[in-house]
C-alpha cells in the first residue's frame, strides 16, 4: 500500500546484479572446488537458484551478501520441476552437469510472462559443441568431452551466451561465438569464469573466443552492481519530481541510459562510482529534429535495455510532451499499460509492441497487480506518483525476485509504503 504524490529524495547503494549472479551460481558447479560470490543481492531468484544447486548435491552457505558454493558431490537427479518453473536461468545448470556428469535432465524453465522466450539458441549452441539434446523430454547428454566449434547465434541471447560460455570453457579446443551478447552482466559472468581459470578473449565485444581447459578451479568474485535497478530508481526519482544519488555504480554502464534521460529533458551527473540525478528538474520530452515525436526503443547491448521499458514508460506519463515506446523484443511487455490507463495515464496502445504516451498525466490511486518483475517496479513508481487515494500493488512479491529490500530503499527516499499480508 502506497500513499504517493510526494517527491522522493536521498541516497541509496546499488545492489549486486540479479542478471549476473544467477548464471554465476550455475557456473560455480563447473568445478569441484569452492566458489565464493560477494555482493550477492537478497532476492527470490537467487534463493531459487541456490536451492536448485543444493538439490543436485552442492553445498551452499550464505552469510550476509557472501555466498559460498562447493559442488564436489553433484548428483544426476532431475532438477525439480517446481523450482525450474520459477526461474528462467534454471536452464543454465545443463552445461555444468554435462561437464561434470555427462548428462542432465530438467523441467522447461519458467520466468516472467512477457512473451515467447526462445530456447532454440541454447539447443543450437550445445549441439554445435557435440551435446545430444532431446527437446521433448528436456534431456541432455555428452558421451565424451564437448568440442569447440564456430557458433553464430541468430539472436544475441543473453542466457544462451552465458550458457555456451560455460560449456565452451571446459570443451576441447577453441570455440568462437559470433553475435554474442555483451551486456554488463554477461561480461561479469565471463570474468568469474576467467577467475576460475577459463581462457576467454573478446570481452565487451560481440565476438567471444574461448580456448577450452580440462578443469576449472575455485575463485572469489564480487558481483557487479545492477544497472537495471539503478536506472529504475533514477526513473522513480525523476517521475516523482525528486532527486537521488546512487552509489557503487560503474560509469560505462550508463551511456545509452543517459541519452534516453536526455530525451526526457533530464540531466544526470555520472561519476566513476556514483550517479546523481539533481532535484528540481521537470521532465520534458525533447522532440526529434523538425518537431517529430521521439521514439524510445530497446535492443541488445549497448542499445536501451528491454528491462527498462516499463519504468521509463511511467516516467513518460509524468513528462510534458509525447513519446513513442517501441518494445521490439517481447510481445507481452506492454500488457501492463492498461492499469496505467485506469490510473489516468494518457496512453494509446497501438499494438503489442508500441505505445504512445502524452504527459503530464495526474495519476490517481487504484488497486493494480504486478504481472512481472519490471512491470511490478513500474507499478510501484506509478503508485508513488498517484494522488487522491492510496494505491495498492498486488502480487508485489514478484518484485522481490529482482529488487533487493525495495521497501527499505524507498522509505530511505521518503516513500510512504507498507507491505501487507495477503
Amino acid at each position: 500500500m502506497i500513499h504517493g504524490g510526494r517527491p522522493l529524495q536521498g541516497e541509496i547503494r546499488a545492489s549486486g546484479s540479479k542478471n549476473a549472479v544467477l548464471p554465476m551460481i550455475a557456473a560455480a558447479l563447473l568445478t569441484e572446488e569452492e566458489v565464493v560470490l560477494e555482493n550477492v543481492p537478497s532476492i527470490r531468484d537467487v534463493d531459487v537458484m541456490l536451492e536448485i544447486a543444493g538439490q543436485i548435491g552442492a553445498e551452499v552457505s550464505r552469510l550476509g551478501d557472501r555466498v559460498t558454493i562447493r559442488g564436489a558431490n553433484l548428483t544426476d537427479a532431475p532438477l525439480p520441476a517446481e523450482l525450474c518453473e520459477r526461474v528462467r536461468t534454471s536452464v543454465l545448470f545443463v552445461a555444468p552437469l554435462l561437464h561434470r556428469l555427462g548428462r542432465a535432465k530438467l523441467h522447461p524453465p519458467g520466468g516472467d510472462g512477457i512473451g515467447r522466450r526462445r530456447l532454440d539458441t541454447h539447443f543450437y549452441g550445445l549441439r554445435q559443441l557435440g551435446a545430444t539434446v532431446d527437446e521433448v523430454e528436456f534431456e541432455f547428454k555428452a558421451e565424451e568431452r564437448l568440442e569447440g566449434a564456430m557458433i553464430f547465434f541468430d539472436e544475441a541471447s543473453v542466457t544462451a551466451t552465458e550458457h555456451i560460455l560455460m560449456a565452451a570453457a571446459v570443451a576441447k579446443g577453441t570455440t568462437t561465438i559470433l553475435n554474442a551478447a555483451s551486456e554488463p552482466h554477461v561480461m561479469d559472468m565471463a570474468k568469474l569464469l576467467i577467475a576460475m581459470g577459463a581462457q576467454i578473449e573478446g570481452l565487451y565485444t560481440n565476438t567471444l573466443t574461448i580456448t577450452g581447459v580440462e578443469r576449472l578451479h575455485g575463485a572469489t568474485h564480487r558481483v557487479v552492481s545492477d544497472h537495471i535497478e539503478v536506472a529504475s530508481y533514477l526513473a522513480l526519482a525523476a517521475a516523482t519530481g525528486g532527486g537521488i544519488t546512487i552509489h557503487d555504480t560503474v560509469r560505462g554502464h550508463y551511456w545509452m541510459m543517459n541519452r534516453v534521460f536526455e530525451r526526457f529533458g533530464l540531466e544526470l551527473d555520472i561519476k566513476s562510482d556514483r550517479i546523481v540525478l539533481p532535484a528540481g528538474q521537470t521532465p520534458r520530452i525533447q522532440p526529434d529534429a523538425g518537431g517529430a515525436v521521439p521514439q524510445v526503443d530497446d535492443g541488445p547491448w549497448p542499445q536501451f535495455p528491454t528491462d527498462m521499458m516499463s519504468p521509463l514508460l511511467v516516467l513518460a506519463t509524468q513528462s510534458e510532451g509525447t513519446v513513442l515506446f517501441f518494445e521490439k523484443m517481447f510481445e507481452g511487455r506492454m500488457y501492463f499499460v492498461d492499469p496505467l490507463v485506469q490510473m489516468g495515464a494518457n496512453a494509446i496502445i497501438c499494438d503489442p509492441h508500441r505505445v504512445i504516451i502524452t504527459g503530464r498525466s495526474a495519476l490517481r490511486g487504484q488497486t493494480v497487480r504486478s504481472p512481472d518483475i519490471r512491470a511490478g517496479m513500474a507499478m510501484i513508481i506509478a503508485a508513488l506518483c498517484a494522488t487522491r487515494r492510496p494505491c495498492i500493488v498486488q502480487n508485489a512479491e514478484i518484485v522481490d525476485r529482482g529488487y533487493e529490500n525495495v521497501e527499505e530503499k524507498l522509505r530511505a527516499l521518503g516513500a510512504d509504503i507498507v507491505r501487507e499480508a495477503d
